[in-house]
């Protein structure tokens, strides 16, 4: 039987609220968010009707510098997209009961608006969140040896 294990989660939508930075008491920072996720269905009852949609909010985790950058860059509205795994964690609360919750963490977040796009969304992005510009990026990519047929190919 094989051992496969796989944990692994690409989110692609819209904060619900300002993403809040804390620290914890050993100073890590952390920021946890809800990211509305539009999903597509076709209705049972519908022959030939387009497909409608439906927002899941998927609450998110993220820690250390993935944190930072999102509390910095991202706001209500943002879109976003995220790579990380599902945690669930287990608790008990004031009187006694069994809670859980399910999240996603985020390992890495993403940009997916441009700067004019994530402007118009709600009036929230601004040139005072010192966003990195792209243009900063070398212009042309490094230039390869060509090879000129395929048995100079090493393999």
């Amino acid at each position: 039987m094989s051992n496969l294990n796989l944990n692994k989660v690409v989110l692609c939508g819209r904060l619900t609220a300002d993403p809040e930075l804390k620290q914890t008491p050993s100073g890590i920072a952390v920021v946890s968010f809800t990211l509305a996720v539009n999903r597509r269905f076709q209705s049972k009852n519908a022959d030939g009707a387009p497909a409608q949609q439906q927002a899941d909010f998927i609450s998110v985790v993220a820690w250390r510098a993935t944190a930072e950058f999102i509390s910095r860059y991202f706001r209500k509205g943002s879109a976003l997209c995220v790579t990380g795994s599902i945690q669930t964690r287990t608790w008990q609360d004031a009187q006694g009961q069994k809670r859980y919750a399910t999240e996603v963490v985020a390992d890495e977040a993403m940009f997916v608006d441009s700067k004019n796009e994530a402007g118009a969304v709600g009036g929230q992005y601004s040139d005072t969140y010192n966003a990195p510009s792209y243009s900063s990026y070398p212009a042309a990519a490094p230039k390869f040896e060509e090879l000129k047929t395929d048995d100079d190919l090493p393999f």
